[in-house]
């Protein structure tokens, strides 16, 4: 049967730029049939829903995240993990004694926390992807998938990530809201250049594209630069990595002069500012990626380098960050900031067609916020992009929809147990930090 969602305002984030007062949004099963004024859709027949003094929008998309690593929540204070050293010392010291059965209650307290504050797709890379799958797919949230290949500190990650690599890629054909993606945790000072190539070909067989980490230190680029004599992006563009599409995360030491590179490539840079600022690094030039046309969107990284999966106190920190670094008002306009979490995320990830926008024939991934919530008033004294990225927080989120299923209303989450996912990922980490104490001894 035909739905009708009926709110005071709907953001549909379209080409056109299009901002509707009391209209509506119809839909049928999973996808939207039509954006419009509620005059125009009185006639239709199908089941209504009043939501109210309420903004109807696209879901936000978070374009970079880890979501078993809420299990680590807190255990890396003090440590840069945008340097390979402290993302040693802080992070990977406790996943080589982790073990797959802590993962799934680390990944629906992340889906709760995405939904809750108005998430509804996300892009993960990480190992144990097949435990993490399940977990996300019972959340109804949609998800590009990236299997983590990390050969620091596991010398038989070549052999036995790619072999699971593979059989994840198969296991996610055809699934509906899932997309498999390969998950090179950093080129080449990571990653050595037979396992890049061995993912390179795994990407051709399985039309996946690469979710990596890029130039968080200038580690790749001193690295490439003594092997090969050219910086990590050409060395990237000479092995082919740069013909499928990518999402690097950070890219916040970049040469100029490879931002042309990059723009020419089904590429796109995926800014963390909050986990940029905690790890003490210098921010991303996103108005001069910007300039150069290279794709970007925004993305929370995980929460022991962020702490937090609201994307709207992201869109925030980004705003702001940016003004400090060029050392000018809104160098990034707040309309582009929200774009960096619907239409340009979705283009980022491959999923333009299908969602980042309210449009017909789209999927219907779509959240609500109370327009009584603090921050947007007054509404005359500035516009709802201004309020979305400076304003309002996550929790004025009020109900969520991905894939014409609701997963969240009047504030309510339906598709996961948040009680029960906080106390088994309580007992994971009691669990983990025993394992800890043992591998130390």
């Amino acid at each position: 049967m035909k739905q009708l969602l009926l709110a005071d305002v709907v953001l549909t984030m379209d080409a056109q730029g299009r901002v509707y007062h009391d209209a509506g949004v119809l839909l049928e099963g999973e996808r939207i049939l039509e954006v419009a004024p509620r005059a125009r859709l009185d006639g239709v027949v199908a089941e209504r829903v009043e939501l109210g003094h309420r903004l109807l929008m696209p879901g936000l998309i978070n374009a970079h995240t880890h979501t078993p690593m809420t299990l680590f929540r807190g255990l890396a204070e003090g440590y840069s993990l945008l340097t390979l050293a402290g993302w040693f010392n802080g992070i990977r010291v406790w996943e080589l004694v982790m073990t797959p059965d802590m993962v799934p209650p680390a990944v629906r307290v992340s889906c709760a926390e995405m939904i809750r504050t108005g998430t509804t797709c996300f892009a993960d890379q990480y190992f144990y992807m097949e435990h993490i799958a399940p977990a996300v797919r019972a959340s109804g949230m949609r998800a590009a998938l990236a299997y983590g290949v990390v050969e620091v500190g596991d010398e038989r990650a070549h052999d036995w990530a790619l072999r699971a690599t593979e059989a994840f890629l198969a296991s996610l054909r055809g699934d509906p809201r899932l997309t498999g993606w390969i998950g090179p945790h950093a080129l080449f000072v990571d990653n050595r250049l037979p396992t890049i190539q061995a993912e390179l070909a795994l990407a051709d067989a399985y039309g996946a594209g690469l979710h990596i980490h890029l130039s968080t230190s200038g580690e790749e680029d001193a690295y490439c630069l003594q092997h090969y004599g050219v910086t990590a992006v050409q060395q990237m563009k000479r092995i082919g990595a740069l013909d499928r599409r990518m999402i690097a995360a950070h890219c916040l030491t970049i040469p100029d002069e490879d931002l042309a590179t990059l723009a020419a490539a089904p590429f796109a840079a995926i800014i963390a500012p909050s986990a940029c600022m905690c790890a003490g690094r210098p921010a991303a030039p996103l108005k001069r990626m910007l300039a150069e046309g290279v794709r970007v969107a925004l993305g929370t990284d995980n929460v022991t380098a962020n702490n937090s999966y609201d994307l709207f106190r992201e869109m925030q920190v980004l705003g702001k960050l940016m003004a400090y670094r060029e050392g000018e008002p809104n160098p990034i306009s707040a309309k582009t900031i929200v774009e960096m979490v619907t239409t340009r995320a979705a283009d980022a990830l491959g999923l333009a067609d299908r969602i980042g926008s309210l449009e017909a024939g789209k999927r219907a991934d779509l959240i609500a916020l109370d327009l009584d919530a603090p921050g947007f008033a007054p509404r005359g004294a500035q516009d709802l992009y201004t309020a979305l990225v400076y304003a309002v927080g996550g929790l004025s989120v009020t109900d969520v929809m991905c894939d014409g299923r609701w997963l969240m209303r009047d504030g309510q989450l339906l598709t996961v147990d948040y009680r029960a996912a906080c106390d088994a990922l309580e007992a994971a980490f009691a669990e983990l930090q025993a394992r800890r104490k043992q591998a130390a001894v």
